[in-house]
């Protein structure tokens, strides 16, 4: 798809990069678009980010319908986290995102 000159009030890549624009949630996206379902513990683990950050990232993600929340225990509260049709849509941008990053291997590290 050609990208063509929009109103920048409403630019479509502005309004995907409020969604996924931060240091975590291509991460979370990543690691749910690796193996699902993935619980909040497992994704804490693997990211190393602390447990107030993924709790906001995810809240986000699964408010902006990215990703979607199922509780598997009610004592105590449990949930595991899936991708969305939204979310698997993602693929292509984490895909490219990827190669870019192996394009360019004297990026900064993390």
């Amino acid at each position: 798809m050609a990208m063509k000159q929009t109103n920048r009030q409403n630019c479509p890549i502005m309004r995907a990069a409020r969604i996924i624009g931060d240091q975590w949630s291509p991460l979370i996206l990543r690691e749910l678009y690796f193996k699902q379902p993935q619980r909040f513990a497992e994704l804490e683990e693997v990211l190393h980010v602390s447990p107030n950050t993924l709790s906001a990232r995810l809240k986000k993600l699964e408010q902006a319908g990215v990703i979607e929340r199922r509780m598997y225990s009610s004592h105590p509260p449990r949930a595991e986290y899936y991708l969305t049709t939204k979310g698997q849509d993602l693929g292509p941008v984490l895909k490219a995102l990827y190669a870019w990053g192996v394009a360019y291997p004297d990026l900064p590290p993390a």
